[in-house]
């Protein structure tokens, strides 16, 4: 009689999986709880230590870490010497592991977890198992997925055997699955151990999507999640309404939520191609939502939304109105909902605004590599301010100031952003020098450049940005400060009667 080995700790499903095998002509191994719900249902079942004439010691750390377990498994069934070493010491053949593992993930997303729990949910047992099955693919089916029960019994009872190409199938599943596994527990053992820059870095990610396609038509594409990742993500966003999201629509919906998150006050953001096209604020969302929109009425066609309040009746009668791809919010009331959901393709997306945001690192791939940073977090309340100038902002302008410090950082460099009044009025991003995207900036704003103020990513390599600030009507400028030219934009700022302020802090974005 063939032998199949069950371990499980997610008991989803696996009565009816080992009903089946036993009907497909098993007997059945199990260990510790998995064996008592198996007999609690009335299934015949082997203990494990009757197979390796061993108790289960150390409260159960071991049980299956024996040749009578691995010997079975790693058994090639074509080599004679094995079969002889098996008859030998007298060990029967297993043709079916199933395994899954302790939940070391859920374990640690508990709040009140302790490093002795985490460590103690580390599974040593059930990936050795799974492992060894793997390796020997060819001759043992291995399953570690609950979806793939139905099917590993419907080829039992079709073929009398799990096909070759499925039995590979499974056992590369298994490398991911504990591939990942060793991957949260690495990442979990090296925050607790305090190491930065380890010699290695192993990430995993669970797929969540399969895109139509990626930043263009011939380019294929998926979208992956962290495992515990930040529930402030778009990663972890409940979508409520429209049609899936895109490779492009993912982007952006992430650039649009780093930017709202910089608000406490009601925020509305839109975004294009990665770079804010309006920001606005104000004492309601809708005032805030009004506000962004204004700012820049032709690129938010498009666009994504994101909103740092719940939508209201009245911000989702401004929002009909515009082609929009999705609308961020941390809820939506019912009237605003039905009357948003009317448009088939609108995305609708909901995030936990409540939940913080973790403190994740930012991961960029390069051809053969990946780089790896902190992400920019760093805010106006921590800069080192100061004012080089004659004249000190008016109480208006630190208002201003601070807008557009928020904004810019957002910005792709070089970077320029026009703000006053609560709103963005002209954004110059990604040019090759700086005057370019202020110029760009300045053009946008027009007339309301005029008494505004103008914030920039990064230091002024010459007085010539200050001019054409100035030139506009800008009477207030935000910048790093540290360029070895600095005198010169200090004394074009005092000519023309400008405040500027200094942080020490850039806020480049490639």
């Amino acid at each position: 009689m063939k032998r199949a080995l069950i371990s499980v700790s997610d008991k989803t499903g696996i009565v009816e999986f080992a009903k089946g095998l036993i009907e497909a002509g098993f007997e059945i191994i199990s260990t510790g709880g998995t064996k008592k719900t198996l007999l609690d249902h009335g299934l015949e079942v082997i203990g494990i230590s009757d197979v390796t004439g061993f108790p289960e010691i150390l409260d159960g750390r071991v049980k299956t870490l024996h040749p009578n377990v691995h010997g079975g498994l790693l058994a090639r069934p074509n080599d004679s010497a094995h079969l002889a070493q098996l008859e030998e010491h007298q060990i029967q053949p297993i043709e079916l592991v199933c395994v899954n593992l302790y939940p070391f993930q859920q374990t640690i997303a508990k709040l009140d977890v302790t490093p002795e729990d985490a460590i103690e949910n580390i599974d040593i047992g059930g990936p050795t198992m799974l492992r060894s099955a793997a390796k020997n693919h060819e001759h043992v089916t291995v399953v570690v997925d609950p979806a793939d029960y139905p099917g590993v019994i419907a080829e039992l009872n079709e073929n009398g055997q799990v096909s070759p190409a499925k039995k590979r199938q499974f056992a590369a599943k298994v490398f991911r699955h504990t591939a990942g596994y060793d991957a949260v527990i690495s990442e979990y053992m090296t925050e607790l151990a305090g190491e930065e820059n380890p010699e290695s870095l192993t990430m995993t990610f669970d797929l969540k999507q399969t895109l139509r396609y990626g930043e263009n038509p011939h380019q294929q594409a998926s979208f992956y999640k962290k495992p515990l990742g930040s529930a402030f993500s778009i990663a972890y966003a409940e979508q409520l309404h429209g049609k899936e999201l895109s490779y492009n629509n993912i982007n952006d919906a992430d650039a649009a939520l780093q930017i709202v998150k910089e608000f406490n006050e009601p925020a509305a953001v839109a975004v294009k191609h990665m770079n804010p096209c309006g920001v606005g604020t104000g004492d309601t969302i809708a005032a805030a939502f009004k506000k962004a929109f204004d700012a820049d009425s032709t690129s938010i066609f498009g666009g994504i939304i994101a909103l740092n309040r719940e939508v209201d009746l009245e911000t989702a009668s401004m929002l009909k109105d515009i082609f929009l791809e999705i609308i961020i919010a941390p809820s939506f009331t019912q009237e605003a909902f039905e009357i948003l959901s009317v448009k088939k393709n609108i995305r609708l997306l909901t995030v936990s605004f409540d939940s913080g945001v973790k403190d994740e690192r930012k991961f960029t791939s390069i051809q053969g590599g990946l780089l790896v940073q902190d992400r920019d977090t760093y805010g106006f309340e921590e800069a080192t301010i100061t004012v080089p100038t004659k004249r000190q902002p008016t109480e208006q302008e630190w208002e201003d100031l601070k807008l557009g410090w928020k904004v810019v950082k957002h910005v792709k460099s070089n970077a320029i952003v026009v703000c006053g009044e609560g709103m963005t009025y002209g954004v110059g991003a990604g040019q090759m020098n700086r005057v370019g995207a202020a110029n760009i900036a300045l053009t946008q704003a027009a007339e309301k450049a005029k008494g505004a103020a103008l914030a920039s990513d990064a230091f002024f390599p010459m007085d010539d940005t200050v001019e054409a600030a100035a030139k506009a009507g800008i009477t207030a400028i935000i910048q790093p400060g540290g360029s070895v030219k600095d005198e010169d934009s200090i004394k074009k700022a005092d000519e023309y009667g400008i405040t500027m302020v200094f942080t020490a802090v850039r806020h480049f974005k490639h």
